[in-house]
């Protein structure tokens, strides 16, 4: 069978995969300082300036309100397809398209976001240019590091994991739309292209991290897997359930 119409991967298989993934990227940013290491080149220590200036207008439209946007906007055409009738479906031409797939789409599209918001709250880490290392104003500590009490900062961190980025990795909903392995790896690849690229500019300024932009794709695909997992009975009811 030509790869191009090879069956579609069985992607709820990979739950355990993406749990064990997850958990041992967090544990290698926290007990190592890849973090420090990445980050370091991506400032300026001479200048004191980051590699992009988050100011530019340019940098800014392409890399951040420009794909945020966008892909709020992709998200709510997905709700509006996933609402709509089977035969306003088909005329768009995805009348194969089961509607739980759809849904599952929209939701992790929508909660990805939400969740790491929620996170970003709860950790009180912050970004590197709050960090005096890189001019900031504020010790660098970890998830789980304490700040002394004599150097305890006045405000709260949010900044991990990383938010900007969500929305891009959240697209890895698209493999399970799709009807082939070659039309899952597309999903995939968008999501990692898309949500790395915004990753790496709000790096690139200071913003995040490597370790959050890498936690939030982690935690996009075990969102992803779990509304997989919720809607499976309506998958097996349309005779999807290999899927």
């Amino acid at each position: 069978m030509p790869p191009a119409m090879s069956p579609p991967l069985r992607l709820d298989r990979s739950w355990p995969l993406a749990l064990a993934a997850l958990a041992f990227a967090f544990a290698l940013f926290e007990f190592t300082d890849l973090d420090l290491c990445v980050q370091d080149r991506l400032f300026d220590a001479a200048a004191g300036v980051w590699r992009v200036d988050g100011k530019d207008p340019l940098w800014r439209a392409l890399f951040y309100s420009g794909p945020k946007f966008t892909i709020i906007a992709f998200g709510l055409v997905v709700l509006a397809t996933a609402v709509v009738g089977d035969r306003i479906r088909h005329d768009f031409g995805l009348g194969d398209v089961p509607r739980a797939d759809l849904w599952v789409l929209a939701l992790t599209l929508a909660t990805v976001p939400t969740l790491v918001g929620g996170l970003k709250d709860a950790t009180n880490v912050f970004c590197p240019s709050e960090n005096r290392r890189y001019g900031g104003d504020v010790a660098y500590a970890k998830v789980f590091d304490c700040f002394p009490e004599s150097d305890r900062p006045a405000r709260r961190g949010r900044c991990f994991p990383a938010g900007h980025s969500s929305g891009g990795f959240a697209l890895c909903a698209l493999a399970g739309v799709a009807r082939t392995r070659r039309g899952q790896a597309w999903g995939i690849a968008v999501a990692t292209a898309v949500g790395g690229t915004m990753g790496f500019y709000q790096m690139a300024k200071g913003a995040h991290y490597l370790s959050h932009t890498v936690v939030t794709a982690g935690l996009a695909w075990v969102v992803f897997l779990a509304w997989r997992r919720a809607f499976r009975r309506h998958r097996v009811g349309a005779g999807e359930e290999n899927r």
